[in-house]
């Protein structure tokens, strides 16, 4: 079964298989009914990037923003509050919007294009575009693409929570780089136009990144952590020998060069990179080169490095995101911040800085920081380990993909719902339009757990989850 791909299975419950493919066929009835023509852009506020979708949505992390189809009984693309409810808290934890690669990553794709235009001996077909392409991307910053991604953004949060953020102004804290600062006013700006006001609010709390900072949105304070084993590369140094080979012979028979496997990895991230360079986010050439199975390869290859890299196969990664966590629960129950991690007391003890007072909140990470998060949270938990040999499908993963949870502009919903008949909150969360299923705290078929229930849930983070182990020397 491909990656990505949902189908029913005889150790899946007939009407919740029936759901899953109820769903990915309506995704991709949709899809194809969303695809933008030539003089129209291929992204939307409340679907996100849908210019084939086939290719687009196999990019890994460097995915464009794009609506993921819930498993629950949450019709598709329907994330509505279920009936009788309304929604009184919401949080949104994003990360920033489409950007040039790093600076590292930029060089060496130079490298790559100045070695195939001098070793090549041949130009065919889908490939001739590389005899005259100059690389001019730059590095790290927000495209232009990437900055409009964050502007809808915005306009879909106030689309889904405007009674709340009508009367509630969002409370903003942003890491301190400047693609995610730029990325937080952007997605304000978004919220103040679909909302029609006059002047967008502000970022009310900034925090610099780095070793020496403690910062819940970009976490570097862990030793263990951050020099110890790098199991996330490893196993996409094993994937890659078992999907690359046949497609770097492709590419050097076809042009008569000589690229590694590695490099032709780094051919493959030519085509996101170049796509969201584009003013319109315009399909770029480069994905032309690949077929559609190798995408799905890619994709897996992006995902294996984020699990094992950021995510439930790191051993010290949840404990990464332990900090963030414990201030959503602060949040969530209006109670002090109880945290020994990477919080920043001297801002959470301030109500100026980190109000328990707030309906509605906004913070703004990177795709590292998020799948930490996720992880500490608990929403991958019942994930197999993803196989570094074979690649495993959407279902296996329980929807654990780089694509499907820190794409460009991903999105982490935190509701709390009051609902009519019922004493105390509900709790919810949706990532990319996508309904979590939150078994760890005995949710219901709306997706939804009582507000001391998830607390209660969450005793891995309220205990500091393993961060004794980020000081001892491996």
């Amino acid at each position: 079964m491909r990656w990505h791909e949902m189908a029913s299975r005889s150790d899946v419950a007939g009407g919740q298989a029936f759901g899953v493919v109820l769903a990915i066929k309506m995704s991709l009835a949709l899809e194809a009914s969303a695809v933008a023509s030539p003089n129209k852009s291929c992204d939307t506020i409340d679907y996100g990037y849908r210019c084939s979708p086939e290719t687009s949505h196999f990019w890994g992390q460097y995915s464009l923003w794009f609506a993921v189809p819930s498993d629950t009984e949450t019709k598709p693309r329907d994330t509505e509050p279920p009936h009788g409810c309304v929604v009184t808290f919401a949080s949104v934890l994003s990360r920033h919007g489409g950007r040039d690669p790093t600076l590292g990553k930029s060089l060496l794709y130079k490298l790559l294009i100045a070695e195939i235009q001098n070793t090549s001996t041949q130009y065919p077909e889908e490939f001739a575009f590389l005899k005259d392409y100059q690389y001019t991307l730059g590095a790290d910053q927000l495209t232009d693409a990437g900055r409009r991604e964050m502007v809808n953004s915005g306009a879909h949060f106030y689309r889904r929570y405007s009674g709340l953020v009508d009367d509630n102004p969002p409370f903003v804290r942003s890491a301190g780089q400047a693609r995610v600062m730029e990325s937080a006013e952007k997605w304000l700006i978004g919220l103040a136009q679909a909302a029609k006001q006059s002047a967008p609010g502000t970022i009310d709390v900034t925090i610099p990144e780095g070793r020496e900072w403690n910062n819940t949105l970009s976490h570097d304070v862990c030793p263990a952590f951050l020099d110890g084993p790098k199991p996330g590369t490893d196993a996409q140094g094993i994937w890659i020998d078992e999907f690359v080979p046949p497609i770097k012979d492709r590419v050097n028979s076809r042009l008569g060069t000589n690229i590694s496997a590695v490099q032709t990895v780094y051919l493959m991230d030519l085509c996101s990179f170049e796509t969201v360079a584009h003013p319109s986010a315009e399909m770029s050439p480069f994905c032309d080169l690949f077929t559609e199975k190798e995408w799905h390869e890619y994709d897996y290859y992006q995902s294996l490095g984020k699990y094992y890299g950021y995510g439930n196969g790191h051993p010290l990664a949840p404990t990464q995101g332990v900090g963030y966590v414990n201030e959503l629960l602060a949040r969530l129950t209006e109670m002090p911040v109880q945290d020994h991690t990477n919080t920043n007391t001297t801002l959470d003890s301030d109500p100026a800085t980190f109000p328990l007072d707030r309906k509605v909140y906004a913070d703004f990470s990177h795709d590292n920081d998020m799948s930490d998060i996720f992880a500490a949270l608990g929403i991958y938990n019942s994930t197999e380990p993803l196989s570094n040999t074979t690649v495993m499908s959407i279902e296996e993963t329980n929807g654990y993909s780089a694509a499907w949870t820190v794409p460009f502009a991903a999105r982490m919903y935190v509701e709390k719902l009051k609902c009519h008949g019922d004493d105390e909150d509900f709790v919810r969360i949706i990532i990319n339009d996508r309904v979590i299923p939150l078994e760890f705290c005995s949710a219901d078929k709306h997706g939804r757990c009582k507000l001391s229930k998830f607390v209660e849930s969450q005793s891995f983070a309220r205990s500091g989850g393993l961060w004794d182990l980020c000081f001892v020397e491996t």
